[in-house]
């Protein structure tokens, strides 16, 4: 029903950046929150970040100012700008998509954070 492409992860020094891209596809896409969630080995996965159709964004507190979300609605894709990474941001990231109380993820991407 739908389907995601994920792409952009990599091996980043502490400070560099990185730029996460997620291509949907499914018939509910062009109307669902679209958003980032990451796990990493002894932690609990969180939501990174969400954009709605209309535009609205959140962030987790430990990212604000450093990472930017944004939607191309034509391309039903989802981006992630990740400036001024560090260690703690080194995690699989996955793309996230929600329809009311229907959601997928993707397969994830590996970003590692490292000298």
């Amino acid at each position: 029903q739908v389907q995601l492409e994920e792409s952009g992860g990599g091996l980043v020094q502490p400070g560099g950046s990185l730029r996460l891209a997620c291509a949907a596809s499914g018939d509910v896409v062009s109307t669902a929150i679209m958003g980032w969630y990451r796990q990493a080995p002894g932690k609990q996965r969180e939501l990174v970040a969400t954009i709605t159709v209309e535009g609205n964004t959140h962030y987790v507190d430990s990212v604000k100012g450093r990472f930017t979300i944004s939607r191309d609605n034509a391309k039903n894709t989802v981006y992630l700008q990740m400036d001024r990474l560090n260690a703690e941001d080194t995690a699989l990231y996955k793309c996230y998509v929600r329809h009311w109380s229907a959601a997928w993820w993707g397969q994830g991407t590996q970003v590692t954070v490292a000298s």
